[in-house]
């Protein structure tokens, strides 16, 4: 009798588990071709033990996704997110994604509303908090002031866990109100907000969204494609409404004549003068972005639907426009588009999970890869490292490099 080497866990060691992590969440396979795929050659395995590779006793593979996260919120300059569908244990739900140019991470609940973003935001950490970010929040979204004196007037500030800060809600009479907005949702996501806050995370950062309402928090940067999007996709009835969409869009065409191309249109010209700023920004430039962007957008052209869309894009100025302060800020969210894609593809192949743990692995191996190539790492070398394959390179955890590419100089 001797002691398995290291690595072996039952009858299959860490090549063979390297392996099928690889092929399924990397190569989106599914589960009957990669067992196909193994008989083929030889491997004596049923679906069941595969089954089990991909999702028993992957703890330290969900903790280190969590790791990446809490270092992506902790350090970044900004974070771009979005969500898409999901499926889990029969029935629908959605999928978040946040990051940026160095990490990912992606988790699935069964709602997306501002609550729950305001939960992930918190990365695992389940308190309630009560600070000077938490008030702000509530006075900013019309929580009466009556309601938040009464808190601030509790020596209680913080609460471990849901029950408790919903138990601390129903002692103040919160539970009882029928007011506008609703004394209780508003409440709780200040506390999160809070407790967001207490951990330093995204302290000076910006949120990058497509204008989803739900992600509107903090110092919120909104993305110029799905902006001008709104004014492509506008319906028009008349040669009237055609013409004045157009100018908008885009300028006078030059005559063909004169061998020169047509002008870029006006929103587009303005982005391109934007992405220049982001390279070389400077006060007076920003100074006159600003002036042209209202000239843009307070046009009135004759079209009273667009005028109204015009309006309410302007009234976005300040997201819009956060690039002329926060100049490191992408002025599109491409980079969750990009990311959430294998998420996608992933539903497609596989449709949804059933188990909580399945969910839990997908998410995090989605994430885990997408970070290593944003890192330049190969999912192959990091694998081998976490399963100790035999001569294995060694991979740091994931979150040291994500700090280390956002560590002041």
């Amino acid at each position: 009798m001797a002691p398995l080497p290291e690595g072996i866990e039952g009858h299959f060691g860490p090549e063979l588990r390297r392996f099928v992590l690889m092929q399924y969440h990397q190569g989106q396979s599914t589960l009957p071709r990669l067992a196909a795929l193994l008989r083929s050659v030889r491997v004596a395995i049923s679906k069941r033990q595969l089954q089990r590779l991909l999702t028993d006793k992957q703890e330290s593979f969900v903790a280190e996704a969590q790791d990446v996260l809490r270092a992506g919120l902790e350090t970044s300059p900004f974070i771009s997110v979005d969500d898409t569908g999901a499926r889990h244990a029969g029935k629908n739900g959605f999928c978040t994604q946040i990051g940026n140019d160095w990490f990912t991470w992606f988790g699935t609940r069964p709602s997306k509303s501002r609550l729950n973003f305001l939960d992930l935001l918190r990365a695992g950490h389940t308190d309630y908090v009560l600070n000077d970010a938490a008030y702000s929040y509530m006075r900013k979204h019309a929580l009466a002031a009556p309601l938040i004196a009464s808190l601030a007037a509790q020596p209680e500030t913080s609460f471990a866990d849901r029950d408790a800060w919903l138990a601390h809600l129903d002692r103040l009479g919160f539970t009882a109100l029928d007011v506008t907005p609703d004394a209780v949702r508003v409440a709780t996501e200040g506390a999160l907000w809070g407790s967001v806050q207490s951990h330093k995370f995204l302290c000076d950062a910006v949120v990058l969204s497509d204008d989803a309402g739900q992600f509107n928090v903090a110092q919120h940067a909104l993305c110029w494609v799905h902006a001008e999007r709104l004014v492509h996709k506008l319906g028009t009835f008349t040669d009237k409404h055609r013409a004045a969409q157009t100018r908008v869009r885009s300028l006078r065409r030059l005559t063909a004549l004169l061998g020169i191309s047509p002008l870029r249109g006006l929103i587009w010209d303005l982005y391109t003068d934007l992405k220049a700023y982001r390279l070389k920004p400077s006060q007076r430039r920003a100074v006159a972005l600003r002036a042209r962007f209202d000239r843009i957008f307070l046009r009135r052209t004759g079209f009273v639907t667009l005028d109204r869309l015009l309006k309410r894009l302007h009234a976005n100025k300040a997201e819009l426009l956060r690039v002329l302060d926060r100049p490191e800020t992408p002025l599109h969210t491409n980079g969750s588009e990009n990311d959430i894609r294998c998420y996608v593809t992933r539903r497609k192949v596989s449709a949804g999970t059933r188990s909580d743990v399945g969910r839990d692995c997908r998410d995090a191996f989605l994430g885990l890869a997408k970070t290593c190539d944003k890192l330049g790492i190969a999912v192959w070398d990091y694998l081998g490292s976490r399963l100790k394959v035999a001569g294995h390179i060694v991979v740091q955890p994931l979150d040291r490099y994500v700090r280390g590419r956002f560590r002041p100089a």
